[in-house]
């Protein structure tokens, strides 16, 4: 059983898909052939039956195509005919977009139903760094990694750093940690059609969600000094992601650019094929996150041989090993200093570029590789 709950609320408000909404697509792919797609709504758990499943993930893998009415439709149809219980006990039910783990409700059915439940978790940040968060998101996702360690047969972690922290967690809280594997994920697909973008100046690329932990606020006062000292030879910041939140001054630059009008990008509306063009053709990557589970634009800058600048965060080094520049992320002197030196073929891009000639990205092939080892074990 798949849950398929977070892609179907995301494709009815027709909002672009996140790292998160991207794992959970690869699962209802890789499982669709023998898969139950599962829906919740308001505590009601629904499974729906093997044809009405095929319906629901086929429509979900069309991407961002899908019209409202059509999501009526098919799963109108298919909550018709849908069971509150499994079809059998012991089935499996995979969990990998933290969907509806902050309701009891969930927890209770898996139990009643001896459900083998896996879940898959992506971070603990708005736990360890709630200041980056919505209000009240705190606490919900504690209510979330709660009941995963409480009803989760297995624990799947995008990377050990995310798995270290739920250990910690599991540990403050004196309660069991569930049977564990790292399975790093994948980014973008084959890369080898891709046709870098080019602009008349350099450009730079951040990607993600516009969100205080992300730090685009930093590049943005970056890119004002570079402006005004370099003027029309200043490089160009292209921002792909959707508007989040506790960003508010970096958001109200975005609306009101200025004298950064010509010099910085923001796109929110972004394909894979795009995004990967825009990568493949930057000076490097940006990623002065303050905290993240994973961070996927860093493995797929690598893919495509474009170098990147990032925070020194654990997790980075886990996944990238010592190919990106590592600088604190609150050294805004030390990020434009790397940033005016890569406008240029500068010794420190040299040596990423070469060092990227050995890289092997992460793909799904061997996500779903181990993860399939780990459950028939499990």
């Amino acid at each position: 059983m798949i849950d398929v709950t977070r892609l179907l609320w995301r494709a009815w408000r027709g909002r672009h898909p996140t790292g998160i909404d991207r794992v959970c697509l690869a699962y209802v792919q890789h499982f669709r052939d023998r898969g139950l797609a599962v829906v919740q709504r308001k505590g009601f758990i629904f499974v729906l039956s093997r044809a009405n499943s095929e319906r629901v993930f086929d429509l979900l893998l069309r991407g961002r195509e899908v019209r409202r009415v059509e999501i009526i439709r098919v799963l109108g149809r298919a909550i018709v005919s849908a069971r509150r219980a499994p079809p059998g006990e012991n089935m499996l039910y995979l969990n990998v977009g933290h969907t509806g783990l902050n309701d009891r409700a969930l927890p209770r059915w898996i139990a009643r139903n001896h459900v083998r439940a896996v879940h898959l978790v992506h971070d603990l940040i708005p736990i360890t760094n709630p200041e980056f968060c919505r209000p009240g998101e705190a606490e919900k996702h504690r209510e979330r990694i709660s009941n995963a360690l409480a009803s989760g047969t297995g624990i799947i972690g995008n990377s050990r750093e995310t798995l270290n922290e739920l250990t910690s967690f599991a540990r403050e809280k004196s309660v069991s940690m569930p049977p564990s594997v790292v399975a790093w994920i994948a980014g973008l697909g084959d890369s080898s059609e891709i046709i870098p973008k080019s602009l008349k100046s350099p450009f730079f690329v951040t990607v993600g969600t516009i969100e205080a932990r992300k730090n685009h606020l930093m590049l943005l006062r970056i890119w004002r000094r570079l402006v005004e000292e370099l003027r029309d030879t200043a490089p160009v910041l292209v921002i792909v992601g959707q508007a989040g939140w506790e960003a508010d001054e970096a958001l109200q630059i975005l609306k009101d650019l200025g004298q950064l009008e010509r010099r910085v990008l923001q796109m929110d509306d972004c394909d894979d094929d795009e995004l990967g063009a825009w990568i493949a053709g930057a000076r490097a990557v940006l990623m002065p996150s303050l905290a993240e589970g994973f961070g996927l634009p860093v493995v797929e800058a690598l893919a495509l041989g474009t170098p990147v600048i990032a925070s020194d965060l654990p997790v980075f080094r886990e996944i990238a090993s010592d190919i990106p520049t590592y600088l604190p992320s609150n050294d805004q002197m030390a990020w434009e200093a790397q940033i005016r030196a890569f406008m240029t073929d500068c010794a420190e891009r040299e040596r990423q570029v070469e060092r990227m000639r050995a890289y092997e990205a992460p793909t799904w092939s061997e996500h779903f590789r181990i993860v399939e080892d780990w459950l028939a074990e499990l």
